[in-house]
């Protein structure tokens, strides 16, 4: 069947307002896409035009031993010629790591009358909610995916208010993620020779955790529309668990092409966010990455996304600009930051215009 939307404003109040999201348009077997999904043909990853592929890999490091020189160096090289890398061994239980998955899909799997009680406007707290696409109020063009969003707190008790079919695995997957985030940090601050990190660094660098659980369910026509479109993170660092269905490209270092980050059994992507290339004064760097969708499966992925807290005041740190290096950006407020981000669309590294000088 086709879409049965007359405008724009028919399909949002279908998506957002009455809670069925992208995977209720999936779930109605519609025979092509809404043309609200589809991308202009400039903005879409033609998987056949081999110009716009590049045969490289992103850095696949060995974290079993995460106080080796060699982890340290690896990681902050990665982190200055790539943007991305996986890291594997990193303690984190394989169990562990199916079972947010699997609760990704037993959410989206509920009836949307279940489901629809997390929108902004049924949802018991603001710690969770479940949205759909970026910013579909400002948007031209939608992308193919829901998530359930949440921000993670470990004293606060609003958890428990979370969808019981996710709430528990999602719980323990951020248990077990922090001492990941905090090593990660650490080797990457010492790298730019900040060998401690006090409160004001931490708030500044990893002062919320956010988790989503994006479902991009199955599509009619994946070749047209982008389940994220090009963009950079906003993070300090994003953590990125994906599932065996794949679907994430990264803009190579070098040129315009875009490499395939293929899931690897219990391996995490690491991406460095907008954050830290601003704290680094551009020595670490943000990279654009997409996704694309697919027509036979769903597919779950579980960013945990660390951010600032919102009044941290973002800047290139001290001891990377003490020696004359020049600064490259301003003081900006991350709240700020933040809101400039999601009053728009993804616009590949646009957004830290904002905070150059």
């Amino acid at each position: 069947m086709s879409a049965p939307f007359s405008d724009q404003q028919e399909l949002i109040d279908f998506l957002v307002n009455k809670g069925n999201g992208v995977t209720g348009l999936s779930q109605m077997g519609l025979s092509s896409l809404p043309q609200h999904f589809i991308q202009p043909p400039e903005a879409r990853l033609a998987l056949g035009a081999p110009n716009l592929l590049s045969q490289d890999s992103i850095p696949i490091i060995d974290a079993s031993n995460w106080d080796h020189p060699n982890i340290g160096k690896s990681i902050c090289e990665a982190a200055e010629n790539w943007g991305f890398f996986q890291i594997i061994n990193h303690g984190i239980p394989f169990e562990v790591l199916e079972g947010v998955k699997a609760a990704g899909h037993r959410f989206f799997e509920l009836p949307v009358e279940e489901r629809r009680k997390w929108i902004k406007e049924n949802s018991p707290t603001h710690t969770v909610q479940l949205m759909t696409s970026l910013s579909p109020l400002a948007v031209k063009v939608l992308e193919w995916k829901d998530y359930l969003f949440h921000i993670y707190d470990s004293k606060d008790e609003s958890s428990q208010l979370w969808p019981s079919v996710s709430k528990d695995q999602v719980l323990e997957y951020m248990k077990w993620v922090q001492p990941v985030i905090r090593k990660l940090l650490d080797i990457l601050l010492k790298g730019l020779n900040v060998e401690e990190m006090d409160e004001a660094k931490k708030s500044s660098l990893m002062g919320t955790l956010m988790v989503n659980l994006i479902y991009y369910p199955k599509c009619p026509n994946p070749e047209l529309t982008a389940g994220a479109g090009p963009h950079a993170d906003i993070s300090s660092i994003t953590i990125l668990l994906q599932d065996d269905v794949g679907g994430l490209y990264v803009r190579a270092p070098q040129g315009d092409g875009w490499i395939h980050v293929p899931p690897m059994k219990g391996a995490l992507v690491i991406n460095i966010g907008d954050i830290l290339q601003i704290m680094s004064n551009g020595r670490y760097k943000s990279i654009e990455h997409r996704v694309i969708v697919n027509s036979k499966r769903n597919r779950i992925s579980v960013p945990v996304f660390v951010n600032p807290s919102p009044d941290a005041v973002i800047g290139p740190l001290p001891q990377v600009v003490e020696r004359g290096e020049k600064a490259l950006y301003k003081q900006v407020v991350y709240s700020d930051y933040f809101n400039y981000f999601f009053s728009k669309g993804h616009e590949g590294k646009h957004t830290i215009e904002y905070a150059k000088i």
